[in-house]
């Protein structure tokens, strides 16, 4: 079992940028696939970009060239680097992590972002 905690949003202006953390609760070694996603409201929640155990990437569409996540195996963390932010990328981002042994992934409890001047 694993628990993430987010942290880093808030309210941000059209063309800024926002960096979003999220720290596990144990070696992230063993884990997979660990990410982020986004459920603005009214909408289903959507994959905004992901980083494997190797490092491989993988980033929608709507985000690519304005956001990097990156992951440190040593201090049990990944982060999203938002950039050029968009009022559209309104929403709250959770954070994902699979364990590499069952596929079971583990949802944090999400921090709001807002893009609004």
């Amino acid at each position: 079992q694993v628990q993430l905690v987010e942290s880093g949003g808030g309210l941000v202006q059209p063309g800024g940028s926002l960096r979003l953390s999220c720290g596990a609760s144990r070696s992230i070694v063993n884990i997979n696939r660990m990410g982020w996603y986004r459920q603005a409201p009214g909408k289903e929640r959507e994959l905004v970009a992901i980083v494997g155990s190797r490092r491989s990437t993988n980033y929608a569409d709507f985000v690519k060239g304005r956001f990097i996540i990156s992951r440190d195996n040593a201090k049990n963390t990944v982060s999203l680097q938002m950039n050029t932010l968009k009022p559209e990328d309104t929403a709250v981002y959770y954070c994902y992590a699979e364990l590499a042994v069952t596929g079971r992934g583990y949802w944090g409890q999400g921090t709001q972002v807002t893009v609004s001047s």
